[in-house]
């Protein structure tokens, strides 16, 4: 009996060696789409287009109790994988699609798997503020725990975003595409300025300035803190003096005297804002505002006008990501900005068809390149050629 099975066994293994042993030693790469929308794959289809793939079989729904489930249609054992998640309005909702994909995968023993993930949800809220907690560490961990072991995503909101993680992160740039969009479809661009809404916002300015080797202006100043700002305690009641003699905001010492009290209460006062300015020259100039995302437009519809004040007479946003939330379509509509040109990133198609002065820039060239390089091996570094440090 046993010599019946060791040729059994022989003539099987002889059999279907050769080509077993071929697919089992070069593992390939599938592509994925975490997206329960069909609105949301249109970035994942144009990608799997330049690469010359087939998107991967999964299924990703919501259940009728709200629960995100996936379901993967093939096999993925020993195979890289790279999912690529878009970030529709329903954040939350796509994270835990991400989440449950990357955990499906990582069961389904994917040898490794990538998130591509062109805007990095939560990226905002990456320093502390007051009470609050730092949410895109959490994120960092949540997507690190369901097994993702490498992230490709484009302009963080702040690059210092990428130590949270434990695994490799690479940092996209998509000003190549806005600046040849600048040269290729505004005219006269040669008269145009580079503007900066904020101060923190002059380092991607002039990285865009230098490149396209023109003038650079910033506009300083805020308006007065907002009542929510000043919610942190610094309009408490005064301090009772207590039985020791000396209130919570004095010294315990000996020599005890008033003003100490009153000169920590001048160290706590609010800072006053100086009036919005504009440093440079923008008259009978194309003003074109650059910055990383466009969500709440309230700041770039003021500068607009600010801008339109000083003698600007085009005015241009460019960004990555186009968030638009609320009513950002309309407000764009009605205010002086003549063009908000925004990337791929995030959809946007029904902001696009309340607000025709939204325009898109597709990015799938440079996300598809990225995952050819990484599943082959090779260098990142040609995608990040004539990219400066501040960009």
């Amino acid at each position: 009996m046993r010599g019946e099975n060791e040729g059994y066994y022989r003539f099987l293994f002889i059999f279907i060696s050769p080509n077993t042993r071929m697919n089992v030693a070069k593992s390939g790469y599938r592509v994925f789409s975490a997206n329960s929308s069909a609105a949301c794959t249109e970035l994942a289809k144009k990608i799997t287009e330049r690469l010359g793939v087939e998107l991967g079989k999964s299924v990703v729904f919501q259940e009728s109790n709200s629960e995100t489930r996936v379901d993967v249609k093939e096999s993925v054992r020993g195979q890289t994988i790279f999912i690529i998640q878009t970030i529709p309005r329903d954040v939350n909702t796509a994270i835990m699609e991400l989440l449950v994909m990357a955990y499906a995968l990582k069961t389904s023993c994917a040898k490794n798997i990538i998130g591509v993930i062109p805007y990095f949800p939560y990226s905002k809220q990456c320093k502390m503020r007051k009470r609050g907690s730092i949410v895109c560490k959490l994120l960092a961990s949540m997507l690190a725990k369901a097994g993702l072991t490498h992230i490709i995503t484009m302009d963080l909101h702040q690059k210092e975003i990428q130590g949270f993680f434990s695994f490799p992160v690479d940092n996209l740039r998509a000003s190549p595409f806005l600046i040849q969009y600048i040269q290729e479809e505004i005219p006269d661009y040669r008269n145009a300025i580079i503007v900066a809404k904020s101060p923190a916002a002059a380092k991607r300015a002039q990285s865009y300035a230098e490149r396209l080797r023109l003038g650079l202006a910033v506009i300083h100043g805020e308006a007065q803190c907002s009542e929510s700002d000043m919610a942190d305690g610094r309009h408490s009641p005064p301090c009772v003096r207590n039985t020791t003699g000396h209130t919570g905001l004095e010294l315990p010492c000996k020599n005890n005297h008033p003003h100490i009290s009153l000169f920590l209460f001048s160290v706590m006062m609010a800072k006053e804002k100086p009036p919005i300015t504009v440093v440079g020259d923008v008259g009978g100039r194309i003003a074109i505002i650059v910055d990383d995302i466009v969500d709440d437009v309230g700041d770039f519809v003021a500068a607009a006008e600010i801008l339109k004040e000083r003698g600007a007479y085009k005015i241009y946003i460019m960004a990555t990501h186009g968030l638009l939330s609320a009513d950002a379509p309309r407000l764009i509509e009605e205010s002086a900005i003549d063009e908000v040109v925004v990337t791929n990133t995030v959809p946007h198609e029904v902001q696009k068809l309340q607000c025709p002065k939204i325009k898109t820039v597709d990015v799938s060239m440079i996300l598809a390149e990225a995952i050819r390089r990484i599943h082959n091996g090779e260098s990142m570094a040609y995608l990040f050629r004539n990219i400066t440090v501040d960009d």
